[in-house]
């Protein structure tokens, strides 16, 4: 579904700022794969995500989805086949629209625009039934304006409209990380939900590495800008904490510093 082939990305050429974000990077996944990626500060992990969905052209290498070279196309001819949900909240909703209008939006991304009425009843009554499902009092809320909406509620809000269409590849750059541990187990768990319900392939970054073990059938393990270990299935399952403390060391020869995944 996805194939990144020997990916490179340097930030600021030439000068005092200069920095190898990716480093040859070279990732694989089968249709139905769901990979965490953990790392390091400044490991490469959102870079390879914004690489992928077209935020920053690449230096060099090939990136196809599904068969499709998007290598080269522009950041919103790329927003019809993926789905994102980013680490602020207030990313990937319209805030001075209801919460019926950002789910419209979403419906009809890729769509050619009419003029018919914006939002019938039928689709009222889908919407009101995909918010049920999130358990967070939105389904009775639907003409209320998104930016009236706690953080959780709206990053709940956004994954479902990421969703709604069913895309090629589900990008989730720590999308829990900005809430509070109750509101960021029941986003969690809704992400697994429906990846797992929508059978989607899905690469989601993440500083916890529990959730990276718990979560997906494989994890990804980058540092400074190349990927320097990939489990899956099995293997991936019977990790510990530990394991992945003493993998990280044995393969870039340091010792594991990032504060908010230890404390994680």
């Amino acid at each position: 579904m996805l194939s990144i082939s020997n990916v490179s990305k340097t930030f600021n050429i030439g000068t005092i700022n200069e920095k190898k974000a990716l480093q040859s990077i070279s990732l694989h996944l089968e249709p139905g794969d769901f990979v965490t990626i953990i790392g390091g500060n400044g490991a490469g992990k959102s870079t390879m995500l914004n690489m992928i969905a077209g935020v920053y052209p690449i230096d060099s290498g090939l990136i196809q989805l599904d068969g499709t070279n998007i290598s080269r196309l522009p950041e919103h001819a790329r927003a019809k086949y993926l789905g994102r949900v980013f680490q602020d909240p207030m990313r990937g909703t319209a805030a001075d629209m209801e919460i019926q209008e950002n789910l419209a939006l979403a419906l009809r991304r890729g769509n050619a625009r009419g003029l018919g009425w914006g939002i019938s009843k039928e689709e009222k009554l889908q919407y009101k039934k995909l918010l049920t499902r999130l358990d967070l009092g939105l389904e009775d809320r639907l003409s209320s304006k998104v930016g009236l909406l706690s953080g959780g509620q709206r990053q709940a809000l956004t994954l479902l409209m990421a969703t709604l269409k069913k895309p090629k590849l589900l990008l989730l750059d720590e999308h829990t990380a900005a809430l509070d541990p109750k509101t960021a187990k029941k986003v969690l768990d809704l992400t697994e939900e429906i990846v797992n319900e929508n059978k989607l392939t899905a690469l989601m970054v993440t500083h916890n590495m529990k959730d990276a073990i718990r979560l997906g059938n494989r994890l990804v393990m980058m540092h400074e800008g190349k990927i320097i270990y990939d489990v899956r299935d099995e293997e991936k399952m019977n990790l510990e904490v530990n394991d992945l403390m003493k993998k990280f060391e044995q393969a870039s020869g340091g010792e594991f510093a990032n504060d908010r995944m230890l404390l994680s």
